[in-house]
């Protein structure tokens, strides 16, 4: 999806790092002078080896996870905390198995003390959207992984957060059910208008989902190259077997190569 140049951008990092101590102290720096925009309303994915700080940083710009140099903001708000502006997916769905589909969702507005009733027709809505109607009533222990995940999704948007931040959210998944969930996220987005910031270490997924694909380095974690997707919208599956998505798999799998690790 092109951007204009006025649009706000929602996200901005500048030189951000991350370093942790580890138990005899030494310093390990796991993100080093990160800096970037992203606009409203794009899908970003973020590809590199294991290890070299994907989901650090996803739990930086979620507020969940403190920095320890530069700077991160979603609009005017630095993110030092968690906030109502940003929704979060895990790679696990961590449904509570004691509630139901329709109470997991609704949790959130629980924990921030929100009058509950007033969002109940929003998550059944949504729950509808992600083909989840008629089980609102049933528990985690009766849906698929996919569904399950599909619920989690819902409880992140039940408070129409601008952003969406997806940490590996279908890593779990079998081939095929991971496939649909890919359709399924784009359906979401392209009807939600998010920001979606969006962790894999799948090539092909990257390049099917994002506008643009931020290719990451080994530890220090830095971005190597930032490729932009120009493939036509609305996407399907049949869109993988062209050669200009194979042109675009080819250069990101050509970077984590050069670098040593191929994701």
């Amino acid at each position: 999806m092109k951007k204009d140049a006025f649009l706000p951008y929602t996200i901005s990092v500048e030189h951000l790092g991350k370093t942790y101590k580890s138990a005899d102290g030494q310093a390990l720096v796991a993100l080093k002078d990160l800096s970037f925009e992203i606009q409203d309303g794009e899908f970003i994915c973020l590809v590199g080896p294991s290890g070299c700080g994907k989901s650090t940083l996803l739990k930086i710009l979620g507020g969940l996870l403190k920095r320890t140099s530069g700077a991160a903001r979603i609009g005017e708000r630095s993110l030092d905390g968690p906030g109502p502006d940003i929704g979060f997916v895990f790679q696990a769905p961590t449904l509570l198995p004691w509630r139901t589909i329709l109470e997991n969702v609704l949790l959130p507005t629980e924990i921030r003390r929100l009058p509950v009733e007033q969002f109940r027709a929003k998550a059944l809505e949504l729950l509808a959207m992600v083909g989840l109607a008629g089980f609102e009533n049933r528990y985690s222990s009766e849906l698929s992984g996919g569904m399950q995940q599909r619920a989690a999704i819902v409880r992140a948007l039940v408070q129409d957060p601008p952003v969406l931040l997806m940490d590996e959210p279908f890593g779990a998944l079998d081939a095929l059910t991971r496939e649909q969930m890919n359709l399924e996220v784009l359906k979401i987005w392209s009807r939600t208008k998010k920001t979606v910031v969006f962790v894999t270490h799948s090539i092909a997924e990257a390049v099917f989902l994002a506008d643009r694909v931020f290719v990451m380095t080994p530890r220090p974690g830095k971005i190597d190259e930032i490729i932009n997707i120009e493939l036509p919208r609305p996407r399907d599956l049949s869109l993988i077997n062209t050669d200009k998505f194979g042109v675009y798999a080819s250069r990101i799998r050509q970077l984590l190569q050069a670098k040593g690790d191929l994701s």
